[in-house]
């Protein structure tokens, strides 16, 4: 991170409107779902994720479609500087991980699934930055062989995590409550040795047995597992099960977040472009 307060040259830039070589601009994946339409599937993805790249780390987001195929995931890797896997309603199917069968109702995407796993296993493989939310740490632990809670709520001893969808749209998104971060860790270093710090909760399921390659970062009151990094990835390999990027520069956190990312994403940037 290049200042304490979480601001970055490049990020400024981009929000004064600052023009930048386009050819130094990174560029970092957003990943997307795939939803029925009223006619045929659409490819989808919140705006907030794109504006979160765009002004939280200042790079140029690219929207990689649920493919649901392997193939050219890796000469796509070979042009991204860094990857952002989203949130979405749909969950992870727990074939993939060995739980029960999913309820009836469930949300499922299997595309993304078999997009958002091995790319994930490729991004770590070949050193390429990578910020997972909500969904996106849960795809993470999956990816890495862990195991995940469909009903979380339902589990003796946690806390409802989902959002109250009685409220309007915005207050789902309002600080609920505390996570404690590892001593020591990578978040907790990154926002100057803070214990604790308010996060937003939108979800139902959450990461049972941790996958064997992460380490947690925080935890809420309830146990519940809330950040983790890759232990030994060569780039910054990040999960978090709060939403960070909802109004991104406004919250202290998750502006520092997203501006670790957006260093990782540009020091990505400088090793390809070294290489060619």
């Amino acid at each position: 991170m290049d200042r304490a307060d979480g601001v970055f040259p490049l990020g400024n830039a981009a929000l004064s409107g600052a023009a930048e070589p386009e050819v130094e601009l990174p560029l970092v994946g957003v990943s997307a779902c795939l939803k029925q339409g009223e006619h045929a599937p659409y490819h989808s993805v919140m705006d907030r994720y794109v504006e979160a790249v765009r002004l939280g780390t200042g790079a140029v987001p690219v929207i990689v479609p649920a493919l649901g195929d392997e193939r050219g995931l890796d000469a796509l890797l070979t042009r991204l500087d860094g990857i952002l896997f989203t949130g979405s309603p749909s969950n992870v199917c727990p074939s993939l991980y060995g739980g029960p069968p999913p309820r009836p109702g469930n949300l499922a995407d299997p595309r993304r699934d078999a997009t958002t796993l091995p790319l994930m296993r490729r991004a770590i493989a070949a050193g390429v930055p990578l910020l997972a939310i909500c969904r996106g740490i849960q795809e993470l632990n999956v990816a890495l062989g862990g195991t995940l809670h469909q009903h979380l709520h339902e589990v003796p001893g946690r806390a409802d995590h989902r959002s109250d969808k009685s409220k309007p749209w915005p207050e789902r998104y309002e600080p609920r409550h505390l996570v404690r971060l590892a001593p020591g860790g990578f978040l907790q270093r990154l926002l100057d040795g803070a214990e604790t710090v308010m996060v937003n909760s939108l979800h139902g399921q959450g990461i049972d047995r941790l996958a064997p390659r992460l380490v947690v970062e925080a935890t809420a009151e309830d146990g519940t597992i809330e950040a983790v990094r890759v232990e030994g990835a060569r780039a910054f390999a990040i999960g978090v099960q709060w939403h960070p990027e909802w109004r991104v520069l406004e919250n202290p956190v998750s502006r520092r977040l997203f501006a670790a990312f957006g260093e990782a994403v540009r020091e990505r940037r400088r090793l390809r472009a070294a290489t060619h």
